[in-house]
């Protein structure tokens, strides 16, 4: 993970829409910025869904919600479709994002080692800096978490 007050790493990446959103739109802005494994999983639907629920929360306090995974334009497009998401979500399909934000680790399931997305949020302030890191967060609770953290 990396540490609270650095320059939080750029992207460029697709939306739902094919569009490319970059980090730098959103200067002035809170940003919180969560990686998450894959869509229309069970840990990270209820993480989505939160964060969903309390997305106009969110914009009155002037912070943007944005989702990460390696998942494909396409799979945001019916994720975001199927639950009503209002928020973003970016296509990483080339992990260049996800290793920038060193989130990208060995994970161990069922005995079995495998490399993954490790759930992790980031607070970027408004001048593009991380001002928090929160690592291995529970799907369930990390959208109140967030909204209480940026209180």
């Amino acid at each position: 993970m990396l540490e609270k007050g650095i320059k939080a790493p750029s992207f460029s990446l697709p939306d739902k829409d094919g569009n490319i959103r970059t980090l730098e739109e959103f200067k002035g802005k809170r940003v919180i910025l969560y990686f998450y494994s894959k869509d229309n999983t069970a840990g990270c639907t209820k993480q989505a869904c939160g964060f969903g629920e309390l997305y106009p929360q969110f914009t009155e306090k002037g912070a943007e919600v944005i989702g990460i995974s390696k998942d494909s334009i396409a799979s945001h497009k019916r994720f975001a479709e199927k639950y009503s998401l209002p928020f973003i979500l970016l296509s990483d399909t080339e992990l260049e994002t996800i290793k920038a934000y060193d989130v990208w680790a060995e994970k161990k399931m069922y005995g079995k080692t495998t490399m993954g997305v490790v759930r992790t949020t980031y607070i970027i302030d408004k001048d593009g800096n991380i001002e928090a890191v929160f690592g291995k967060v529970k799907a369930a609770d990390n959208p109140k978490q967030m909204l209480e953290a940026i209180e």
